[in-house]
């Protein structure tokens, strides 16, 4: 062992001396680094960012010096383990990510392996180009990983696959060769001209026909002399085994200006299959199918037409009106139960993100249970797939196995999860009799082990099977030509690994971790809540983020992998495991990564299988800091119900202290708070005190006097209770102290917490059943989601949950035939992400609408979140998210609009960054009461 680590830290000596870009082989980035969307784990020695072409020369240099294999890795999106390893990981979306040109006349750009595709999408877009291929990941995966995996994604019907749309790569070797790969055996290695000439007849044959979707195995077939011997075609695909990408000439596409959905519904997947072959003489340009049991979402449900699987043909054209025709063309002559034409773009957006998001939802079955790849991504004949699946369905019940099939209907290509027991020996047994009866399944079909991710771990072993061994043994000696040392990332593709090896999960404990939530939804096991993380890094989107969406604030602002809601789940993974991070629960490492997370609540709406980070954290801080000393801010902020209940009989002399520059400036260090932020003014008169001048008697309902409203803005509170009772009602305060933790659980003062909430729920219990307002989103997502899993024992907990309600939601339920002012005024701001995430904002959406308030609200996160914003060190990081989506959309604003925000932290974040007065939704209905 001893020798080892003196090994290890000399090849990272040696690789700093060499190399201008980043060398990590800390615990940290060797954990984040340990899987990537698959079941696979291997852990690397370290992580390399390399900065150019002669980075990646210099560190293969050193690598092949001290005999360390490489990995080169882009998103680490793969779902077959290929971008996992043990020895150096290449990351290329640090540094080498640029679009270095697009050239219109050619339809050709050059593109760095670390460019993500939706950049190159954007860049070519003016001109009326496109990359063709594109995979459900295409806000992050990279274009080198797509010329890795060859991937497709929902257009190949139209403009086929990566190879495909490569016209030259250039590559170095692991031996240091640098080559231009490209047509007429253009940049072939020694010996490969001789070893295809030697094998024409094997590789001619050995190549199932007619299959637009056959990714595994190498492209040997791509070097037939009457094929062009394209070098750059038959490298794509070979999952970083033969070389590394170092820059690549890619073939763009015209992207039709207009474009139109048809929806197609038949009576089951199979029908639907069988149907899709039948639409490729219309060309559309895609195909894509998927069955009942993926769409949840009642809502989703809602607009698709008759039927219990569906067809989505994208059509196209020079105008909306002939993309409409070409699609209404299409409909006519299908054979479906029903079928409708979706022209509106947001219509087309949502449907299609119901797609988007199938490798995420579909790794829960219908019933909650877990769901993993491993045959994610089989291809058949387009004719055969109606069979296939009739022969896959019946091979699940056979094996006692459930999934939920979906995919590229019009390629033949077909991409499900399974509930595989990948925890028990008898589960992994379970697993491999499965992958192996299935591959004989899918080889009697005429079809390919991999029809869109690649063999990797999951499928290489079982390529016998449909190539022979003659042919694979071929497989093994071009790969030698490339890399006589093995050292590209050895044990994929050509003499792999076994596919029940290295199965991320056999780290984990078998014993429950003593948590303080529930996790409800998973058991109430941490473990299984942490490996909800697949891998997909929805959290990963790059560039702009437009829409809703919320998630992920702090890797939005940083571009770091630690700060992604993947990076953060891989670290808890690793944690849990202690091998590479050996601290458990004490950890400096996760810590370090959850630092920068701001509890938005993002990804338990956004992330496709639900990782809640903001509880995880809140559960590490937890016990990361039991017993030892905390965070300044942690006392000072995490305590602050009770801190402005003592300050509120002095705020006037206090809000005096305040303005005085070294008084404050001594405050904000002693309680942590960031030297650049301004503290917080405290009400002459809280809102409760103003509530009980008034007299009021019983209630209807009883409006939640949280700490932000009651001690900060109870104008807030003030003008709730004008409009409700504007609105027929009787609004009553509860009958004593009241608080729902909020800011205890996210500092991960959770013993307390449960305190608080339990004292809340002594003082609720009479009123318990009665409508509860709580007019703070932060306050409202508390009670409804960290209450009840905190005191899951408490059936108080659930029943006060069930009664919270939102300021819209309580006057469309309880005063439905009220009429708001109407207001006729634009107005911008934005969403709380906890309402994003855990309350939901229809109710709002139309009470805006029905007094007359236009415009969309932003997505994405303020940047303050509680105490985020206002502890040191957060500075920076909580001005990046406010301009990732906030502040752009208030200062675009036309002069007049309103801004509306019903968070204090929003409020707070825009009066403290753009001088922007902006106000709950309630004051602004207030205010139009009285005039």
């Amino acid at each position: 062992m001893g020798d080892q680590l003196r090994e290890t830290a000399a090849v990272a000596r040696a690789l700093r001396d060499a190399v201008r870009g980043d060398v990590d082989f800390g615990a940290a980035a060797r954990a984040l680094h340990t899987m990537d969307a698959s079941n696979y784990r291997r852990v690397p020695v370290g992580v390399v960012a390399p900065r150019d072409a002669a980075d990646v020369a210099a560190a293969l240099a050193v690598c092949r010096e001290h005999g360390v294999p490489v990995v080169p890795r882009g998103a680490g999106t793969s779902i077959a383990g290929q971008a996992t390893g043990t020895g150096v990981v290449l990351d290329f979306t640090r540094h080498m990510r640029d679009i270095v040109s697009v050239d219109p006349e050619t339809r050709t750009a050059v593109v760095r392996p670390g460019a993500v595709l939706d950049r190159l999408r954007d860049a070519a877009r003016p001109y009326g180009l496109t990359f063709g291929p594109d995979p459900s990941t295409h806000s992050r995966c990279t274009l080198g990983g797509m010329i890795g995996n060859n991937a497709c994604g929902a257009h190949s019907v139209a403009w086929g696959t990566t190879a495909d749309n490569v016209h030259e790569l250039s590559v170095v070797t692991y031996g240091g060769a640098e080559l231009r790969l490209g047509p007429g055996g253009q940049g072939a290695p020694d010996g490969l001209a001789r070893l295809v000439h030697d094998h024409l007849a094997a590789i001619r044959t050995g190549f199932p026909p007619g299959l637009p979707r056959r990714i595994s195995g190498y492209a040997l077939d791509a070097l037939l002399p009457e094929r062009g011997t394209d070098l750059a075609r038959a490298f794509c695909g070979s999952e970083g085994t033969l070389a590394v990408l170092t820059g690549a000439t890619v073939r763009l596409v015209e992207s039709p200006p207009a474009r139109a959905l048809a929806v197609l519904g038949y009576a089951d997947e199979s029908a639907a299959a069988e149907a899709a072959p039948g639409l490729l003489p219309h060309r559309p340009l895609t195909v894509e199918g998927m069955a009942e049991d993926l769409v949840r979402d009642p809502a989703a449900r809602a607009v698709l037409p008759r039927g219990g699987a569906w067809l989505f043909a994208e059509t196209g054209g020079a105008t909306p009106g002939e993309a409409a025709a070409h699609a209404a063309r299409l409909l006519r002559t299908a054979d479906a139960l029903d079928g409708t034409v979706v022209t509106d773009p947001a219509a087309r957006r949502a449907l299609w993100r119901v797609r988007e998001d199938a490798a995420g939802t579909a790794t829960r079955t219908a019933g909650g249970d877990e769901a993993w790849p491993g045959w994610e991504d089989c291809a058949v004949p387009p004719a055969r797939l109606g069979a296939y699946l009739r022969d896959f369905r019946a091979l699940l019940a056979a094996h006692g196995l459930h999934g939920t099939p979906y995919g590229h209907f019009g390629d033949g290509c077909i991409h499900v999860r399974i509930d595989f027991d990948l925890v028990t020996p008898e589960g992994v047994r379970r697993f491999r009799r499965f992958s192996e009866e299935v591959a004989g399944l899918v080889v009697a079909h005429g079809g390919s082990l991999s029809g869109e991710h690649g063999d990797g771990q999951a499928r290489a072993e079982l390529l016998p099977r449909m190539y022979g061994d003659e042919l694979v043994a071929l497989f093994g000696r071009f790969k030698d030509l490339w890399d006589p040392d093995g050292g590209m990332n050895p044990g994929m593709l050509a003499r792999p690994a076994r596919l029940d090896e290295n199965l991320r999960f056999a780290v984990l404990p078998r014993e429950r971790v003593e948590v303080a939530f529930g996790y409800p939804h998973d058991g109430g096991d941490f473990a299984t809540a942490v490996r909800r993380c697949v891998g997909v890094a929805k959290c990963r989107v790059d560039g702009p983020n437009q829409g809703p969406g919320v998630m992920c604030p702090s890797f939005r602002a940083t571009g770091e992998e630690r700060h992604s809601t993947r990076g953060r789940a891989r670290l808890l993974h690793e944690m849990l495991a202690g091998e590479v991070v050996t601290d458990g629960w004490r950890s400096a490492e996760v810590r370090e990564a959850l630092d920068l997370c701001l509890s938005c609540r993002g990804c338990r709406s956004d992330c496709p299988v639900g990782v809640d980070m903001a509880t995880y954290k809140a559960e590490f801080l937890h016990h990361h800091y039991a017993g030892r000393p905390r965070p300044a801010a942690h006392y000072a902020m995490g305590r602050l119900p009770q801190w402005l209940r003592l300050a509120a009989p002095f705020a006037p002399a206090l809000n005096a202290a305040a303005r005085v520059r070294p008084l404050a400036a001594l405050a904000k260090r002693a309680a942590g708070v960031a030297p650049e932020r301004d503290l917080p003014r405290l009400a002459p008169q809280t809102f409760r005190a103003w509530f009980a001048r008034r007299g009021a008697g019983a209630g209807d309902l009883l409006v939640w006097p949280d700490t932000f409203t009651d001690h900060l803005s109870p104008s807030v509170g003030r003008a709730a209770v004008t409009v409700l009772e504007a609105a027929g009602l009787r609004p009553a305060l509860p009958p004593g102290r009241v608080c729902c933790g909020l800011t205890y659980v996210s500092t991960g003062q959770l013993d307390r917490a449960r305190t608080v909430l339990r004292r809340t729920l002594d003082t609720m219990e009479p009123a318990l059943g009665t409508p509860v307002v709580v007019l703070e989103p932060s306050c409202a997502a508390a009670l409804r989601s960290d209450l009840p899993e905190l005191l899951a024992d408490d059936p108080r907990a659930r029943r006060l949950a069930g009664s919270v309600r939102t300021f819209a939601e309580a006057l469309e339920e309880y005063a439905p035939h009220w009429r708001p002012p109407r207001l006729d005024r634009a107005v911008t701001g934005q969403t709380h992400c906890h309402q994003h995430a855990v309350l939901g904002d229809a109710a709002d959406r139309r009470l805006r609408a029905r007094a007359g308030l236009t415009g969309d609200l932003a997505g994405g996160c303020c940047g303050l979140a509680g105490d985020f914003g206002f502890t040191r060190g957060h500075y920076e990081v909580s001005v990046a998210c406010a301009e990732d989506q906030l502040l752009p959309a208030v200062r675009a604003a036309l002069p007049g609009t309103g801004v509306l925000a019903d968070g204090y932290s929003c409020r707070t974040q825009l009066d403290q960054l753009a001088g922007v007065r902006a106000r709950h939704l309630a004051e602004v209905l207030a205010e139009g009461l009285s005039s």
